[in-house]
């Protein structure tokens, strides 16, 4: 019996401990899960507010202050706001327990601002995030005295995960030379390499991917990031479609002309994914849905093709597929989204801020209210830049893919014309090697490098 006695203290002992190890490991899974989901938000905030594109005048005009100049910039809160929404233990972390450091692969972890990280930040800026939670309760364990650092009644766990902000722009110059990025559902609008606010010079420089107008038009009156423009169809409306020998397509090659950038609808492949019932099959599929089959391999050649035969303005005088799909996409007809400050779209302010329109599945689903900002938006999307430079002949044209914007949009006009608002570029010139490349939603990816 005595025997029995001390054994039973022993398992039950045992037993006792092994709950509040079990509940340690726990929370250690949910500080990493917590990490792990911040350093991805601030990740997204850089790589959204252009700050990739801005790399020679950021450090210097404030933009990069604006989104990751220390702890209560838009990056850092975003991280920490995430962290918060992943409870860990049960409760959230403190926010004084979370920190956010930027820099580069070369050195992250000393900085929680990123103003002085220099021009390589903009290469492949990374975000370092700390999560601890130092309050975590010890059901049984506290009798043994075992939690080392612990108190009478409390322990802490805590998490670091790192993000990766990639940007194809000049990293021809890194030793591994250029990797080229290879986003996913991106709109089948192929565009010509013409900047219509930079005196119609190139977006990018056609060898290198060079950026070619770097910085945030809102803060220094010129750069890419946040310039406004319309895009159009190089196809003549009530036509059949854009071919060339029918004299159907207006300009060729496509330019900028009337205040409008042309621009050539693409040869789709494959079934995009979750289309909206407000549009129709094939090319309008690939417009309001998520088309993951086509790809527009950047810096090949023959990274893309051109679908002269059709005509996304005019087919069937429904009131032309991109129009319609764009529209469907963007929730025109109920509420679109929109950028802080517009309309007018020329007074869009910078950081640029989402707001949510009355037809956004979370205001439809009572989530969020009208106005409210959001950090993602159907408006979103990437385009494919082109060297457009030669005329094109046949009826499927191949075309060098140079680069991709991703840009807002604002708004169809009557005419089915948009207007767009551009928040990020990336280019990758026209000789990058083929069969590499960095996978994402976005033309600037965002992913984790944290060891594993």
């Amino acid at each position: 019996m005595a025997l029995v006695a001390v054994s039973i203290v022993a398992i039950i002992s045992m037993a006792a401990l092994s709950i509040d190890l079990g509940s340690l490991y726990e929370a250690k899974s949910e500080a990493q899960r917590a990490a792990d989901l911040a350093a991805l938000a601030a990740a997204r905030v850089i790589s959204l507010e252009g700050v990739t594109g801005d790399p020679t005048t950021g450090p210097s005009d404030g933009s990069w202050a604006d989104i990751c100049g220390g702890a209560g910039s838009p990056a850092s809160l975003a991280a920490i706001n995430v962290a918060q929404q992943n409870l860990i233990g049960g409760a959230p972390a403190p926010i004084g327990s979370i920190a956010v450091y930027y820099g580069t692969n070369a050195g992250v972890g000393t900085s929680q601002s990123c103003t002085g990280a220099g021009v390589g930040f903009t290469v492949n800026p990374v975000v370092q995030v700390t999560v601890r939670q130092p309050n975590l309760p010890n059901f049984f364990s506290r009798v043994f005295s075992l939690i080392t650092n612990g108190t009478a009644t409390n322990s802490g766990v805590s998490a670091t995960a790192t993000a990766e902000v990639f940007n194809s722009s000049g990293s021809g110059s890194l030793p591994s030379g250029m990797i080229p990025p290879q986003p996913r559902c991106v709109k089948p609008w192929i565009i010509p390499n013409i900047d219509p606010g930079n005196s119609s010079l190139p977006f990018v420089v056609t060898a290198t991917g060079t950026i070619n107008n770097p910085g945030v038009f809102q803060i220094a009156g010129s750069g890419i990031i946040g310039e406004n423009f319309t895009m159009n169809a190089d196809c003549k409306p009530g036509a059949a479609d854009c071919e060339i020998a029918d004299g159907n397509i207006q300009t060729n090659p496509p330019g900028y002309n009337g205040g409008v950038l042309q621009y050539l609808p693409a040869l789709t492949s494959g079934t995009p994914v979750a289309v909206p019932s407000c549009s129709a099959a094939g090319y309008q599929a690939a417009i309001a849905g998520c088309d993951q089959s086509t790809v527009y391999a950047c810096g090949t050649t023959s990274g893309a093709q051109a679908n002269l035969k059709e005509n996304p303005l005019d087919p069937a005088g429904i009131g032309g597929d991109s129009p319609t799909a764009t529209m469907c996409l963007i929730n025109q007809l109920v509420g679109r989204d929109s950028l802080a400050g517009s309309p007018p779209y020329t007074t869009i302010t910078y950081p640029f801020g989402i707001q949510a329109g009355s037809g956004n599945p979370l205001v439809q689903a009572g989530v969020v209210s009208s106005d409210y900002v959001i950090t993602t938006s159907n408006s979103v999307l990437t385009v494919p830049i082109a060297d457009l430079t030669a005329p094109l002949a046949g009826n499927e044209p191949t075309v060098t893919v140079i680069g991709y914007l991703q840009v807002f949009i604002n708004v169809v006009n009557p005419d089915g014309s948009m207007n767009v608002t551009v928040l990020n570029i990336a280019g990758c010139g026209n000789s990058a090697p083929a069969g590499v490349g960095i996978s994402g939603t976005s033309p600037v990816p965002i992913r984790l490098i944290t060891a594993p």
